[in-house]
């Protein structure tokens, strides 16, 4: 998988990207319970995207949400939606974020297939991360039929979506694990930094 190639992609969708989206209110908050998000909170929001995320963000009182996305198109939409004072929006491959300052949470939500080096990208978000930090990756679809949404028009830039216990071993190396959900309509592994 190339990164040229999943950039291209995503900045192709961009423009009708929310006109095909289905939000389960209840299972992206069941999800950012998880993570535990809670008013106070600078989120780094890793791939995020149109900001799918933001307003429930918002609703939990955040102080602060940091989006992160390689996708210009894409960022550009959110931008549009989201005026807000306390959105910051930052083009960047995840790989090579340094963040001014450092987030209490970050959450990867429907996106880590698409990464092709993950134990490099949990590193790095492991550095942006303050002390306590929670990193929370997440789908809100279980793995068989998330690879089934993905072997499309998606299959050449999905690496797939290997088994939420491996997905906490990478993440061990830098976060203490205490979530591991791999259910066939959700995924969602969570820890706080070591």
């Amino acid at each position: 998988m190339d990164k040229e190639i999943v950039v291209k992609f995503f900045d192709s969708l961009a423009e009708n990207w929310d006109k095909g989206l289905i939000t389960d209110r209840e299972k992206i908050n069941y999800i950012l319970d998880r993570a535990d998000i809670n008013a106070g909170d600078t989120v780094l929001d890793v791939a995020c995207g149109t900001g799918v995320l933001f307003p429930f963000y918002l609703e939990r009182g955040v102080k602060k949400i940091i989006g992160v996305d390689f996708s210009r198109n894409m960022l550009d939409i959110a931008k549009e939606k989201f005026k807000n004072d306390n959105i910051e929006f930052i083009c960047s491959d995840v790989e090579n974020l340094s963040l001014n300052e450092r987030a209490s949470k970050a959450v990867v939500f429907n996106a880590f297939p698409h990464f092709i080096n993950p134990e490099k990208i949990i590193e790095n978000v492991a550095k942006n991360l303050c002390e306590n930090g929670r990193l929370t990756v997440a789908h809100d679809m279980g793995r068989a039929a998330l690879d089934r949404h993905h072997s499309g028009a998606a299959k050449n830039v999905s690496n797939g979506l290997g088994p939420a216990k491996e997905t906490a071993r990478i993440m061990e190396k830098y976060f203490l694990v205490d979530t591991v959900c791999d259910e066939e309509d959700i995924y969602i592994v969570s820890g706080t930094k070591i």
